[in-house]
């Protein structure tokens, strides 16, 4: 695989829509070739202005949750938030069945998902190479 040079630039957006639109004018002007939303569940709030100004303003985005490639975004490496969801009912029987919540461990997520929108790249003429699509968990075409 051909290595990129990359250089990080951090574009501040204040969490309502107008600080998001502000912020993809500035990602334009200062010539970025991609976008890293950063911001939790606040952002994911406000996942499909996200996409659509991504979109709108051809910007290849990877988001940290699967839920914005499904409303269109391009792709997204984050948590398994299904499987995080069983390690809590795992611990949740745990606790009801009176195990002090000192004795049960700290984790960490161990599983990760990386979803790829087929869809979302072409119009913003993105062409992902085979080696990373055959790293994504799903592809949606």
């Amino acid at each position: 695989m051909k290595r990129q040079k990359v250089k990080l630039e951090y574009i501040e957006a204040k969490r309502d829509p107008k600080g998001l639109e502000n912020a993809f004018e500035t990602a334009r002007r200062k010539r970025v070739d991609g976008i890293i939303p950063i911001g939790g569940s606040t952002f994911l709030a406000m996942g499909k202005r996200i996409v659509e100004l991504a979109a709108k303003h051809r910007l290849p985005t990877i988001y940290e949750s699967r839920e914005f490639v499904d409303d269109g975004g391009l792709m997204s490496y984050g948590i398994d938030f299904l499987d995080q969801s069983r390690r809590t009912a795992y611990f949740v029987d745990r606790i009801l069945r009176s195990t002090k919540t000192t004795d049960l461990p700290v984790e960490q997520p161990m599983k990760f998902e990386f979803v790829i929108n087929l869809k979302a790249a072409k119009p913003i003429g993105f062409t992902i190479p085979p080696e990373v699509l055959a790293r994504a968990n799903r592809v949606i075409k």
